[in-house]
């Protein structure tokens, strides 16, 4: 069964978004614990910064930002390394916020309403930045091939990609990786299906480092969250959808711990 469903995101994202924003602050992703002592919003930041670090990227560079979220990303990356971002995504409701987060910057992103399952931006750029995006798309194969075409040569793909392991057997999977799909609304890629798309389409995976360890302490954090009573009265006053999502915060945490779920930073280059 399909849950990554571009519909279904969409109105997820449409209504849950104001209420991660209240939770979670402006970057709706993982956050990157070196110490295990960073608040949420110190853990999410670093994250960005191990990945500009990792691709190495020259200030003022161009950037799409695949799944913008409410524009944290975008705005980080134009306030500390004057890039040129434009950011998409499907969700109109992260559009209008994302605009409106960004209108103090004196430079602002671009954010547009777009389906990066049918990826037809105008332009080139130097890096496509995509956050624990690709495993919502329902046509990976050809985001690849456009998102190439869009890369000048040289250019990268900066990607936090949410993957499953490569030799799960079919317990596993149903007990471990189903319930984060369900909940989260992906299909979960292994890491050799990317190595399939990259090869391709004209490019290479330049960097990958496994940084599940630093990053599952987000879920202790997400647990608590999920510990408020206010939080499920908000999700059975949505629906299935949105309490299944809840629900699913502990099957995060549980693939981590037994290795089904992997996250992986990867910088793919343009040959």
């Amino acid at each position: 069964m399909a849950y990554n469903v571009t519909t279904t995101i969409q109105e997820h994202y449409d209504l849950a978004s104001p209420y991660y924003k209240d939770l979670w602050g402006p970057h709706l992703h993982h956050g990157y614990y070196e110490t295990g002592t960073e608040s949420k919003l110190e853990a999410a930041e670093q994250l960005i910064k191990l990945m500009v670090q990792r691709g190495n990227f020259s200030r003022g560079a161009r950037i799409l930002d695949v799944g913008c979220g409410i524009g944290g990303t975008s705005i980080w990356l134009t306030e500390h390394m004057e890039c040129k971002v434009t950011g998409i995504t499907i969700s109109p409701v992260q559009v209008q916020m994302a605009t409106e987060a960004a209108r103090q910057l004196k430079q602002q992103p671009t954010f547009l309403l777009h389906d990066a399952n049918d990826l037809n931006v105008e332009g080139e750029f130097d890096a496509i930045w995509a956050v624990e995006v690709i495993s919502h798309l329902s046509n990976r194969a050809e985001f690849f091939k456009r998102a190439s075409k869009l890369l000048v040569p040289g250019g990268i793909i900066c990607e936090a990609a949410w993957l499953k392991d490569e030799d799960l057997d079919h317990e596993d999977e149903k007990k471990f990786i189903r319930p984060i799909e369900e909940g989260m609304l992906v299909d979960l890629p292994t890491l050799a299906e990317y190595g399939h798309h990259l090869n391709n389409n004209n490019l290479r995976l330049r960097h990958y480092e496994d940084i599940s360890e630093k990053v599952a302490q987000t879920w202790d954090v997400c647990l608590e969250i999920a510990g408020k009573k206010a939080t499920w009265q908000l999700a059975y006053k949505h629906g299935k959808e949105f309490v299944t999502f809840l629900k699913s915060f502990k099957a995060m945490k549980d693939g981590y711990k037994s290795g089904a779920f992997r996250y992986g930073l990867m910088i793919s280059e343009k040959r």
